[in-house]
């Protein structure tokens, strides 16, 4: 099962002005691990910034979904809270989930969570909205995932190396 985790790094930005800054941008990666996460960001951060970068945090986050709209590029976290019951005991329990989703601003964010649950069968309240610093998300992607295992029995296919040892000194 994919959790997700927030990875954080530290480059050189160049802005739209000219002007260099060091910064840290944190992005969210689906990812089965710790050691996956961490390799998926040197891949994908490695595209896109020249020079030296820096992997400060790595984190679970515990996100139950992930609404993406188009139209912005701001992430907000909703906490929305319901109540559930145990099936073994029937007592009522509150379970709290946290929410992804893009948006203009809070009330949009708002708006989109309740739009994005409306088929939830059980009453909720969204308790929190706010806004996040995560710049980009990136998702599980299987198939990039076993391109890169491919790759890789390939190359270990096509360098056999045979070497011959004597134990013999001459």
């Amino acid at each position: 099962m994919n959790e997700w985790y927030q990875v954080k790094c530290k480059f050189t930005k160049e802005f739209t002005d000219g002007t260099l800054k060091r910064v840290t941008e944190p992005c969210l990666y689906s990812a089965m691990s710790f050691t996956e996460a961490e390799e998926r960001a040197y891949k994908e951060i490695g595209e896109y910034v020249r020079g030296e970068f820096l992997i400060t945090h790595i984190a679970k986050q515990k996100i139950q979904d992930i609404f993406d709209y188009e139209d912005s590029d701001v992430w907000y976290k909703a906490k929305v809270s319901y109540v559930s019951e145990d099936a073994d005991s029937g007592k009522e329990k509150k379970v709290n989930n946290s929410y992804l989703v893009n948006a203009q601003n809070t009330n949009e964010a708002s708006d989109r969570i309740k739009d994005s649950l409306r088929g939830l069968m059980v009453s909720y309240e969204i308790s929190k909205v706010e806004k996040t610093d995560i710049v980009e998300i990136y998702p599980y992607d299987p198939e990039a995932f076993e391109s890169e295992e491919e790759d890789v029995q390939s190359i270990e296919a096509s360098s056999n190396i045979n070497v011959a040892y004597s134990s013999e000194e001459e």
